[in-house]
């Protein structure tokens, strides 16, 4: 392609569409096939998912998977600078009353504070260092504002890091958990975050977070600024959504289920867990989540309604000409996994999805920063039309 040859033709009807599908850039990370689904620097999804995520995160920053000295290294790193959390840097959470807001402002808020204690002006630096201290805020966010049960004390008790453990089993272990319940949230964190972790350029978080890098923002600021977007009930806060709805339907026979999602229809509200801006298929990474769950929590009541929903609803959406994928994405499933392994408030899953997006974010903040020979993609500048402006004067 000549650096002139045209890519996309703008007509009147892209204008206040939300720039949906125009292109304004380029992405070394990820991309998301309309049939094949998300590719991570274009290995599919599938293909990493029973990695460990330390190695997927390499795999975002360097766009090679490590050599096992690689990985190694790389997971030291990560553990060091995990250990080197600025003294009160969180405090300014047990100051936020329990309960408060959303837990998507506690993480937002939380970056933010961290970032308020140290901030090198090094993307990759500040990148690592959030990367690595992000199991850490996680856990302080459960237990201080009430996502967990273990709050007999308040502030609660936390157990002390050991970052030797990984990124999810730290998580886990300062939670408190220990034995086979351990393990398999283990198993289910590390999963969800590995398919969570990145999703193209496009998506509204992580297109938030290269815009505020974009003016040379700290790399803090960049990140709280895209968890705030992600936050929004029409982007992350799906996967809360999806599992409410389930818990509306409460059965799994599938005539009660396909009775309960025609009504919905009829009164134009949505069928939560069911379609995609970009694929045109089942998301497999909805599909990969249903066969762990098989695994895991095959008898769970809500992860049977989900299986239902799987095969009763893609055949009613069919019936409706404008739906353009009456598939299941990747929330259907997610939500019921999640209450499976312990998590019962389904507020709190956009965290999950938010700490998994970080590493996907930075590692594109960092790209744009090294762009154009080391300097940087420019400032975000999209062009709005003027409308209904007729030139006026005083007097």
């Amino acid at each position: 392609m000549g650096d002139d040859e045209g890519i996309f033709s703008i007509s009147e009807n892209n204008l206040d569409s939300g720039m949906r599908g125009i292109p304004v850039g380029t992405c070394k990370t990820s991309y998301v096939d309309a049939i094949e689904g998300v590719h991570y620097v274009g290995y599919p999804v599938a293909d990493l998912a029973n990695l460990e995520e330390e190695d997927v995160i390499y795999l975002l920053f360097h766009k090679n998977l490590p050599t096992k000295k690689q990985s190694e290294d790389f997971r030291k790193e990560l553990a060091h600078r995990g250990e080197e959390i600025p003294t009160g840097a969180l405090r300014v959470l047990e100051n936020l009353t329990p309960g408060s807001g959303h837990p998507m402002d506690w993480l937002s808020i939380g970056i933010m504070a961290m970032g308020a204690a140290e901030t090198t002006g090094d993307v990759r630096v500040d990148s690592m260092n959030l990367i690595a201290r992000m199991p850490e805020l996680m856990a302080r966010i459960f237990l201080l504002r009430g996502g967990h049960a273990n709050r007999s004390t308040y502030p609660p008790t936390l157990r002390s890091r050991k970052t030797e453990l990984g990124l999810v089993e730290n998580f886990v272990h300062m939670l408190g958990l220990e034995g086979e319940s351990a393990q398999i949230m283990n198993r289910v964190l590390r999963f969800f975050f590995i398919l969570h972790m990145d999703h193209g350029g496009g998506n509204l978080s992580t297109f938030t977070g290269k815009a505020v890098s974009s003016g040379r923002a700290t790399v803090y600021s960049a990140i709280s600024s895209a968890m705030n977007a992600l936050s929004g009930p029409l982007h992350g806060r799906a996967n809360q959504a999806c599992l409410e709805f389930v818990k509306r339907i409460g059965t799994a026979d599938p005539e009660e289920i396909e009775k309960f999602v025609r009504s919905e229809m009829e009164a134009k509200r949505p069928i939560y867990g069911f379609g995609h801006g970009v694929l045109r298929a089942e998301d497999p990474r909805a599909s990969l989540l249903i066969e762990l769950g098989s695994e895991i929590c095959p008898d769970d009541e809500y992860f049977q309604i989900v299986k239902t929903l799987r095969e009763v609803v893609p055949p009613i959406l069919k019936e409706y000409p404008k739906i353009k994928n009456p598939y299941p994405n990747v929330d259907l499933a997610s939500g019921s996994l999640l209450h499976a392994v312990g998590f019962r408030k389904p507020h709190y899953y956009t965290t999950f999805f938010g700490w998994a997006r970080v590493a996907g974010i930075c590692a594109q903040i960092i790209d744009e920063r090294n762009a154009r020979d080391g300097r940087g993609v420019p400032i975000y500048r999209p062009k709005y039309i003027p409308k209904e402006q007729e030139f006026r004067r005083l007097g």
